[in-house]
């Protein structure tokens, strides 16, 4: 019997109800399962994660939401195997699957490490401190927290294993469940990983649920709380984002959209240089990796006119060079599209272009096969289109073929150039293959506000360039326009869509209570002991040293000159000094932050592991000889750290706030520090 996917709704695992849609092998058409989500309850899906999944993860803290992804992708990475016997069906080679699979994983590792980037608290302070008050007593702040409602997913059928990971790993690092739909064709692998995920027991109840079918009305019961995000076609985006209840309840929707990526071929990039080497295999990678299926594949190579046929010449001795067939036969560089429908779909897309755009490479109606048949199994030949007036034939920069299609067009001038690469009106990415850092600098600023991602290639990142169409955890994936208007990952601003952001004012004691991070002017805790010779756990935001006051001599100022090699006129020279800023000899700032840390520091042996540095420093108003000076050492914010192995010191970082002031009571340098501070309770 032909096995049905299940949903995994309300905790546990639910066939859906009516008809049920066929998923096939892409390699031979055969019927592997059917996939229904008809009868899910939706409203109770999302109230069931918002009571539950959304009341967990809100409680812990990002170290801990990290911890726990980590601990997911080690789980997942130990059961990569089976995705890869599974992805094959998916007419994916091995090389496509490890960027589905093991790009999805390595999300998730990249997500978890992030955790490094926040505070071990539920929620985040944003940027600086903003006084609103001359006298300093009245402040603002802005602090994100986690969203109470659902990350409702809706992915594309290209990556359903990396569509999934790279977002709910940045949905439960910022504490927020997640509902995920993938779309139907390769659902199945999606079903896979997430049996794998609730198995593991490594996520709170309620934070993952999986809508196998069509997922239709599940939209209708969203709220300003939640949050939707898109990976598809423009038009579904577009309709999907007009739905009245997206609108009527204001819910951040982000959409990724597939669009028509342009790589440009610089002047200086001739045959023979490593750039254009390098421009014709992220080509030929972009048009046969996932057989072309990816949102980031190259649609158009934009090449000076002189070089055309050049171009032409070598990218079709490339594209002579791969094999196409089922995933698992041997030499095989290029699986099958994911169904009969996609494959007739493009092909329906390429006679249109061709109207205009030739085909001059490949056979759109024959394709040699190995190990699959090449009737019932969705193969295709990579398509290469030349577009020779392309400021007047436009279809190529408003109809994608998705599939193995790409189109050549020349350029006269850069400015044609990044022009052309404009008119696709938004792409998630664009890439310019030069080694001319002018050609480089103008290319990007000219193109920057039409593309999510630009990749400058060029022989120095040869060998370690991730490539055109990979889009990495930490930077940024969406871009403008056609592509979606959307953004994903990108680190810490990836974290941010899926919380809110409060501005907050009070007196700073209040927001120093609130933020858990000292505030300047803020009730200040003074104590017996030295802040040094207290453990972690003992000190307390907002703990104050005031240290002894010492004037500086001439002479201190000399010393350090001698011991820095800091020789600079203003220290040492009192003849030099006519119209500068200072009116005598001047003391460096780096003595008056060494003399800070003499006066501050306790030299007895402590909880104090080490300096682990400096944050920020300003030197405020200059130090004269014969000033007298002090400092106040402050408790600024404390954040733990987790214990490499069991043989590890428990223990945490102490940001202090060093101020020091002159004896009129003015600041003359400021200074964030960091010490390692070990912990009472080492278990």
């Amino acid at each position: 019997m032909t096995p049905t996917l299940q949903n995994y709704a309300l905790g546990h695992w639910i066939a859906g109800k009516g008809h049920e849609q066929e998923l096939l092998d892409a390699s031979t058409g055969e019927v592997i399962a059917l996939a229904s989500s008809e009868g899910l309850d939706y409203a109770a899906m999302m109230d069931y994660a918002r009571r539950t999944g959304n009341k967990a993860l809100r409680k812990m803290t990002f170290h801990e939401r990290g911890r726990m992804i980590k601990a997911l992708a080690l789980h997942l990475d130990s059961k990569k195997e089976d995705f890869y016997t599974l992805s094959y069906r998916s007419g994916a080679t091995r090389a496509d699957s490890w960027i589905d699979i093991e790009g999805g994983i390595g999300n998730l590792f990249a997500n978890a490490s992030l955790r490094r980037k926040f505070p071990d608290k539920p929620f985040y302070v944003e940027s600086d401190p903003i006084a609103l008050s001359k006298a300093g007593n009245f402040m603002g702040h802005h602090i994100l927290v986690p969203k109470e409602g659902v990350a409702v997913h809706i992915n594309a059928y290209n990556f359903p294993i990396w569509g999934m990971l790279e977002k709910i790993a940045v949905n439960l690092l910022a504490g927020m469940p997640a509902i995920v739909k993938p779309a139907v064709p390769s659902a199945y692998l999606t079903e896979a990983v997430v049996r794998e995920i609730i198995a593991s027991k490594i996520l709170p109840e309620g934070a993952l649920q999986l809508v196998c079918g069509t997922g239709e009305g599940i939209l209708d019961h969203v709220t300003y709380q939640d949050v939707v995000t898109f990976t598809g076609s423009a038009e579904t985006g577009r309709k999907l984002k007009a739905h009245p209840r997206i609108i009527a309840e204001a819910v951040p929707f982000t959409m990724e959209a597939d669009s028509l990526n342009a790589a440009v071929l610089g002047q200086d990039a001739v045959p023979g240089t490593v750039e254009f080497d390098l421009f014709i295999k992220e080509i030929r990678k972009e048009m046969t990796a996932k057989a072309g299926q990816k949102c980031t594949a190259i649609r158009r190579a934009i090449v000076p006119e002189n070089l055309l046929e050049d171009v032409q010449i070598a990218l079709g001795k490339a594209l002579a060079q791969t094999t196409i067939g089922h995933p698992q036969a041997e030499g095989v560089r290029m699986g099958a599209l994911v169904s009969l429908t996609q494959v007739n779909r493009v092909r329906e897309q390429v006679r249109q272009l061709a109207k205009n755009t030739p085909i001059v490479y490949g056979d759109l109606d024959n394709v040699q096969v190995i190990g699959g048949n090449n009737k019932t199994g969705a193969f295709m030949s990579p398509i290469v289109m030349l577009n020779s007036e392309p400021f007047k034939f436009t279809d190529s920069h408003e109809v994608e073929a998705f599939g193995p299609v790409s189109t050549l067009m020349p350029y006269k001038t850069l400015d044609e150039a990044i022009e052309l690469s404009n008119m696709g009106k938004g792409s998630l990415v664009c890439s310019v293959a030069t080694n001319d850092p002018r050609t480089a600098q103008e290319f990007v600023l000219g193109a920057a506000t039409h593309h999510g991602r630009i990749l400058v290639i060029n022989e120095e990142v040869a060998k370690e360039s991730t490539g055109h169409g990979s889009p990495l955890p930490l930077l940024i994936h969406g871009g403008p326009g056609r592509a979606g208007g959307g953004q994903e990952m990108g680190g810490i601003r990836g974290v941010e869509h899926f919380m809110q952001r409060v501005a907050i004012q009070g007196s700073p004691s209040m927001i120093t209570a609130i933020t858990e991070v000292y505030q300047p002017k803020a009730k200040q805790i003074e104590k017996d002991k030295h802040p040094f010779q207290h453990y972690f756990e003992e000190l307390e935001i907002g703990q104050t040293y005031t240290t002894h006051r010492h004037t500086v001599t001439e002479s201190d100022i000399t010393n350090f000159a001698q011991v820095s090699g800091d020789n600079f006129y203003a220290h040492v020279d009192a003849t030099s000094l006519e119209g500068t800023l200072f009116t005598g000899r001047v003391a460096h700032g780096y003595y008056i932050l060494s003399k800070a840390a003499g006066m501050f520091v306790d030299p007895r042996k402590g909880p104090v592991l080490l300096n682990y540095g400096l944050d920020e420093c300003r030197f405020t108003k200059p130090v004269y000889p014969g000033m007298t000076i002090g400092v106040k050492l402050t408790v600024k914010e404390k954040i733990g750290q987790e214990k490499r192995d069991a043989e590890d010191v428990a223990k945490g970082i102490v940001r202090w706030l060093v101020d020091v002031s002159d004896e009129t009571g003015e600041t003359v340098a400021v200074a964030t520090i960091l010490t390692m501070v070990k912990k009472k309770n080492q278990e």
